[in-house]
């Protein structure tokens, strides 16, 4: 296949990149690297199968040639991104939506968008099933990428209802692995760089929020069965282990052998408390389900943050 995947130096979009590659697919990613880094795509310099575009999807772009699928991932996805981006997650997330879809129209290709479990919002159903609306705040701090990505899902069941687009939408839960940048906001790479640079672990509140965290692997492997099947409907795909944050702090500070303290502050604003996936579909469906369990993954991460750290990035 020949597939277009639109924030490929991303941490997700660049893993996936190299699954779609790995299985002799051609790929051509696009970035604009406002979140995405290039370091993430170094690899594969020299690749025949793969072409990068620099490239703002939110502004309009063509592609030649035949083409398969379009997998849209471009946007900032992490709280302090979206937060620091507002105009531009807002864009990508509805203009940019749309240019992918009609790059999918017009080339009669599979749409694959990732959307997120934020579109359940602070949920009041636990845990969360792809038949929950959610409960969210179109005005609130975390309303450009809530109400993004729940535009972006409406978007493509539009061009799927109305002009028959062939879609897929996944609901991509807490997410964690190598490729992520520090300090970005994430929970999982804020704990592993403080202690690893020996400072506090920020907890927010009290620390007895909660949320699921899936592999990188996990994910992309969830994301590939759902993309090559026939299902339409949105589909969670996350690991249903359910972790408090100081339950997090323990165990990064034990794997990292760290003596960092923590320091708690106050709750952000609209900040879910519980986070945990229904995956019943992805199992039934797709036969998936996540196998890498949390204290292997954070191994990996945090063998991968050393380097980052050492270097100086």
């Amino acid at each position: 296949m020949r597939v277009a995947i639109t924030g490929a130096a991303g941490f997700v979009g660049s893993h996936l990149t190299d699954r779609f590659l790995a299985d002799g697919h051609e790929v051509i990613g696009f970035d604009n690297f406002i979140t995405g880094q290039p370091e993430n795509l170094a690899h594969l310099a020299g690749e025949p199968r793969f072409r990068f575009v620099q490239q703002d999807v939110s502004d309009p772009f063509t592609i030649e040639g035949p083409l398969d699928g379009v997998l849209h991932f471009a946007s900032p996805a992490s709280p302090p991104d979206y937060q620091k981006y507002p105009l531009e997650t807002l864009k990508v997330g509805s203009i940019g939506t749309a240019n992918a879809l009609e790059i999918a129209r017009a080339h009669r290709a599979r749409f694959f968008l990732a959307s997120t479990s934020e579109v359940y919002g602070d949920p009041t159903v636990h845990p969360q099933p792809e038949t929950y609306w959610g409960y969210v705040s179109s005005v609130g701090e975390r309303s450009m990428y809530d109400e993004a990505k729940r535009f972006a899902e409406a978007t493509t069941m539009a061009y799927h209802r109305s002009l028959g687009v062939d879609t897929r939408i996944v609901r991509i839960f807490n997410t964690y692995g190598p490729r992520m940048r520090p300090r970005d906001g994430r929970v999982v790479s804020n704990f592993i760089v403080q202690a690893l640079m020996g400072e506090p672990l920020t907890v927010y509140g009290h620390g007895q929020q909660t949320r699921s965290f899936c592999y990188v692997s996990d994910l992309v492997e969830g994301m590939y069965r759902l993309f090559h099947s026939e299902r339409w409907e949105p589909t969670n795909v996350g690991n249903p282990g359910e972790f408090t944050m100081l339950e997090l702090a323990a165990l990064v500070l034990e794997l990292t052998g760290s003596t960092s303290p923590l320091e708690h502050r106050p709750m952000p604003a609209d900040d879910p408390k519980q986070r945990k996936p229904d995956i019943t579909v992805a199992r039934t469906v797709l036969k998936w389900e996540p196998g890498v369990p949390l204290r292997e993954g954070l191994a990996r991460t945090i063998e991968y943050f050393r380097k980052v750290v050492a270097g100086g990035r």
